[in-house]
């Protein structure tokens, strides 16, 4: 008699076969589940880079006539709100065969005055480049400094009756830390190539000279903002003494001082103003490897420079 004829032989091949059957069907399903978490894994990346990435006025349907709309939310900054990002959105809107009039939406307490010089000439070439489109400002919650700046190169401003606007001013901020540098015993060990290279180094005391220089650069880029201000507004303005002193004003009062030139929203402008109700949202949205490596080089920069951890704004 054979082995595999023996009594009891051929239950156990058959439990064998029963055993190595479910490892098998066990493998196999395995497989399967990690085929489907990695493919459900690269859906969701798919989906987050698209979201990331997403451009509203890509991704609607623009035919008909339509009111263009931009938006400027948020400090004016090469690494948050930039002049490039403003100026694309402007240029798309105004290309568009269908757009009847342009609402630039502010939502700004100001930031760089070079960005914000950048997107004012833009907005003056566009206005000539082309005369029958209008540009408009609608202010949501606050338009001061850097936002006024831009708002002023448009054809009208609207505002809410509580809006903030205004804060026409430059200011240059940072910080000096020689007291507390004193106090724990920290020595401070600068050494430049040119007598002005560590321009307000916050580590060490105060040069008269450069504090002085600083002002003078402050005093000269006012003068621009005022002047920009004044060529936008024209002859709706109604200077009083302190309306370039970098006061804030409500935007009920900012009407009355010709800072703006009436009451109204997005959709009120749209609808009685353009007289065309339907809007087209134009904003350009960055991705977030462009947003990431815009932080990161900017973190790199105030490490490498001291100067950069001096912050010019126009608030």
């Amino acid at each position: 008699m054979s082995e595999a004829e023996k009594p009891g032989n051929w239950e156990r091949e058959i439990l064998e076969k029963v055993a190595l059957a479910a490892v098998r069907e066990q493998r196999s399903a395995r497989r399967w589940r990690i085929f489907f978490k990695l493919l459900s894994l690269a859906l969701l990346s798919v989906l987050i880079y698209y979201v990331l990435n997403w451009n509203g006025a890509n991704n609607i349907d623009l035919h008909g006539k339509h009111t263009a709309l931009v938006e400027l939310k948020g400090t004016i900054s090469p690494n948050e709100v930039n002049a490039d990002q403003i100026i694309d959105g402007l240029d798309d809107a105004f290309k568009d065969k269908d757009t009847q009039g342009v609402i630039l939406r502010i939502n700004s307490p100001g930031g760089s005055p070079v960005q914000a010089g950048q997107i004012y000439d833009e907005m003056m070439r566009l206005r000539q480049k082309y005369p029958k489109i209008p540009l408009y400002v609608v202010v949501d919650d606050i338009c001061a400094s850097g936002g006024y700046y831009v708002a002023s190169a448009a054809d009208r401003i609207y505002v809410d009756k509580a809006s903030l606007v205004g804060s026409i001013g430059v200011l240059m901020d940072g910080f000096g830390f020689t007291g507390t540098m004193d106090k724990i015993g920290v020595e401070r060990r600068l050494l430049t190539a040119g007598a002005n290279k560590g321009f307000l180094d916050p580590f060490s005391p105060a040069n008269p000279q450069q504090v002085a220089y600083a002002k003078q650069m402050l005093e000269q880029i006012h003068r621009q903002f005022i002047q920009a201000v004044r060529t936008g507004r024209g002859n709706r303005l109604k200077e009083t003494p302190d309306m370039f002193s970098g006061l804030v004003w409500t935007g009920a009062e900012s009407i009355k001082l010709g800072l703006a030139d009436g009451l109204g929203s997005t959709d009120y402008v749209a609808r009685e103003i353009i007289h065309a109700k339907k809007i087209v949202d134009f904003t350009p949205q960055e991705g977030f490897a462009d947003r990431f490596a815009k932080h990161f080089g900017v973190a790199l920069a105030k490490n490498i420079n001291p100067l950069a951890m001096m912050d010019m704004k126009i608030h």
